[in-house]
C-alpha cells in the first residue's frame, strides 16, 4: 500500500492511500470507520489492518478523487519526532575530508544520530525557504522509515516489526550555518531545523519484498537539480540497516508510532560531497528531485 495525505480545495487535510490515478480518504470510503489524520491510523494501522483491506477491495464510490485534483502534502505532516542518522561510510568519509578530517573509530562502534524539528515538515512541491543568513543551502538525498509499533530495547533482530513503511526524505541543510555552529561540539540545530521534507508516499513494507537482498534494499536513488542529475546511489550501500538504528534509538527509550527515522545521506547525495565546482549551492527558482525506486519522487522548490 503507499500511503498518502492529501488538501482538497477547502485546505483540510485527509489522509488515505493511492488507487492507481486516485487518492482515496479513507475515512470517508471507509463510512467513517478509519481515521482522518495519518498519525492516528499508524497508531492504530495493526488493529484496522482489515478494514483497509476491505475497503481498498470494495467498489469505493465516496472519498475517491483523480490524483489533479487533489494537492498532496508530507504523508506525515506533524511526525511524533525526527531522528536523523549517519548511516552511509562513503558520505561520512566524503564530507569530513572536506574538512581535514578522518572517520573517527567511535562512528564504526554505534549508529549516530541527531534530532531535527519535526515541526518543520514539508511535502512535495512545496517551496522551501532559505534560513535568512544562509548562503550555502544544500539538499540530502536520504530514506526515512516510519515506527509502527511502540517498543523499547528493541533488538535489531525484532526491529523490522516495529517498522510501518518507508519513504523519501530530504534533509534540508544551511551548511554555513552547520558549520560554524558545530565548531562549538553541539549540533546540528539552526543549520538543519527550518525543513524537512518527506513523501510522496509512504510505502509499506511487503511492497519493497521484491528489492529486498538479505539484509538490505537494492533501491537506487538519484537526485537532480533543475534537470540534471548529480547524485547516484543505492540503498544497499548503507553501513547500519534500520533494524541497528531503531536498536540504538530504542535503548533505555520508548519509541512511538509516528515517529521517523531518518537514514544520513547517500553517498554523493549532497553538493556538500560533489563540491561547488560540480554545482553551486541552491539558490530561489531551483527545482530538486529526490528519486528512489519504489518509493517514488520527491520534488520541491526553492523560494
Amino acid at each position: 500500500m503507499k500511503y498518502i495525505s492529501f488538501t482538497l480545495g477547502n485546505g483540510e487535510q485527509r489522509a488515505g492511500w493511492l488507487d492507481g490515478d486516485f487518492a482515496v480518504d479513507m475515512h470517508v470510503a471507509s463510512g467513517g470507520i478509519l481515521p482522518k489524520d495519518m498519525l492516528t491510523f499508524i497508531e492504530h494501522h495493526e488493529s484496522l489492518a482489515e478494514k483497509v483491506k476491505e475497503t481498498a477491495k470494495s467498489q469505493i464510490t465516496q472519498g475517491r478523487y483523480p490524483l489533479n485534483d487533489v494537492e498532496l502534502i508530507s504523508p506525515l505532516p506533524r511526525p511524533v519526532s525526527v531522528r536523523d542518522f549517519y548511516a552511509f561510510l562513503e558520505h561520512v568519509k566524503t564530507a569530513r575530508a572536506k574538512r581535514g578530517l578522518e572517520v573517527v573509530p567511535e562512528w564504526y562502534e554505534i549508529p549516530v544520530f541527531y534530532f531535527t524539528n519535526h515541526l518543520a515538515i514539508k511535502g512535495p512541491n512545496e517551496q522551501i525557504e532559505k534560513p535568512e543568513q544562509c548562503e550555502w543551502l544544500d539538499y540530502e538525498l536520504e530514506i526515512a522509515c516510519i515506527i509502527g509499533k511502540q517498543g523499547k530495547n528493541i533488538s535489531a533482530e525484532d526491529a523490522e516489526s516495529h517498522i510501518f513503511g518507508y519513504c523519501i526524505m530530504n534533509d534540508w541543510s544551511a551548511r554555513d550555518l552547520q558549520a560554524k555552529e558545530m565548531k562549538v561540539g553541539l549540533g546540528p540545530a539552526k543549520g538543519k531545523d527550518f525543513a524537512t521534507s518527506l513523501g510522496p508516499v509512504i510505502v509499506t513494507k511487503d511492497e519493497l519484498e521484491i528489492y529486498k537482498r538479505d539484509d538490505r534494499y537494492d533501491l537506487a536513488m538519484t537526485a537532480s537539480v533543475n534537470g540534471r542529475q548529480l547524485s547516484y546511489g543505492n540503498f544497499n550501500q548503507i553501513h547500519y540497516t534500520f533494524a541497528e538504528m531503531i536498536e540504538r534509538a530504542s535503548a533505555g527509550v520508548t519509541l512511538y508510532p509516528g515517529e521517523v527515522i531518518g537514514s544520513g545521506t547517500v553517498g554523493t547525495g549532497c553538493i556538500l560531497e560533489l563540491g561547488t565546482d560540480v554545482h553551486p549551492w541552491l539558490k530561489s527558482g531551483d527545482s530538486v528531485e529526490l528519486s528512489i525506486t519504489g518509493l517514488g519522487k520527491l520534488v520541491n522548490s526553492i523560494k
